[in-house]
């Protein structure tokens, strides 16, 4: 190496997707994980295409180590196919990106979930991103892979934008989500009160809470009952608190108690409950105030869930403050996290100690 030679630091691609309107959020926490990130957008306040100063083993490590609460969804980008480029040299590009899936020994007869998406101004000849995975399938069959969607050895994650098809290889771990973009997605039930319940589904899911290890939970500003329902499916007594009503599915229902009051005006036994849930329409730091002062009620080792809504314009600084609010008052912060399913609001999953 002589003098005037540099050595280069590592870098690494990705493509990064946030809730709708807070690809900017989780671009201010990359910054802040990583020092610097070089992003363009492929589609508005949601999907970025990041270059980060690290290779991709220290990315994942840190992010693992480290989890951001925007960042909903990550992916590999090994594969930039320039369609433009494509075209001249009359190849499709599907058949472009096969090619070179074909030369990965990695994939030979795994179970591998395909996970294609496509951006709005994507060309694609009218096929949907479902049609597009198909196509694609078939290109791949000398894989003798088993293709699926749950449970995967490893994903293909391909984004197909108006002038480029991006793809990568990785451990479904790897992705922050194993679902196609983070949107994991609930069949919703017959009779099921509010879609309220998925962000518990999720919750269940992504922080790996065993709701039926808990015995009595109290549900603050429970109605009309979407977590109250999915507290009663797991098994548990439920105590819940609102002044409007809860759904008539609810009534006489034998392991719920209901207490039509507002929740500031209500007080409970020192470690009567197990578990505390709430997900109220309310400023942040009044659902904190709240919160704490009915924490004389959990009992310590008790779960607390928080839905934390994001009103301001600078939701970082907000989540920090309800957040050290709630470290004071002897809550043990386990993950923060912007759901598929949360909108304008956070999840906070803590336990009390």
């Amino acid at each position: 190496m002589n003098e005037q030679e540099t050595i280069q630091p590592a870098e690494s691609r990705w493509i990064g997707t946030a809730n709708h309107g807070f690809a900017a959020y989780a671009q201010e926490e990359l910054k802040r994980a990583f020092g610097s990130v070089k992003s363009s957008v492929l589609v508005p306040g949601e999907v970025l295409l990041l270059t980060l100063p690290a290779d991709a083993e220290q990315v994942l490590h840190r992010l693992q180590a480290q989890p951001l609460m925007f960042l909903r969804h990550i992916q590999p980008v090994r594969y930039d196919l320039v369609l433009e480029q494509l075209t001249e040299q009359e190849q499709q590009p599907l058949d472009a990106l096969a090619a070179l899936l074909l030369k990965r020994e990695e994939l030979y007869g795994k179970t591998i979930a395909l996970q294609v998406r496509k951006t709005g101004d994507a060309e694609t000849d009218d096929s949907n991103a479902s049609e597009l995975r198909h196509q694609l399938e078939e290109r791949l069959a000398e894989l003798h892979a088993e293709f699926t969607v749950q449970q995967p050895e490893l994903i293909v994650s391909v984004l197909w934008t108006a002038d480029r098809l991006y793809a990568g290889i990785s451990k479904p771990e790897d992705n922050l989500s194993d679902w196609n973009g983070g949107a994991i997605r609930f069949q919703r039930e017959e009779g099921q009160i509010s879609r309220a319940k998925f962000k518990l589904l999720e919750a269940e899911k992504v922080f790996g809470i065993d709701f039926t290890a808990f015995r009595r939970a109290l549900d603050v500003g429970a109605a009309p009952g979407g977590w109250t329902s999915f507290l009663l499916e797991r098994g548990l007594q439920v105590t819940a608190v609102d002044p409007a009503k809860m759904h008539p599915s609810l009534q006489n229902h034998p392991q719920l108690k209901t207490v039509r009051r507002n929740a500031a005006d209500v007080k409970f036994s020192a470690g009567e409950f197990d578990l505390l849930v709430c997900d109220m329409s309310w400023s942040p730091k009044l659902t904190a105030r709240l919160v704490i002062d009915l924490l004389d009620a959990v009992q310590p080792g008790g779960t607390v869930i928080v839905t934390v809504k994001l009103m301001h314009k600078k939701p970082l600084a907000v989540i920090r403050e309800v957040m050290e609010s709630f470290e004071e008052a002897r809550l043990q912060i386990q993950r923060a996290k912007q759901l598929f399913h949360n909108r304008d609001e956070i999840t906070l999953y803590m336990v009390k100690y």
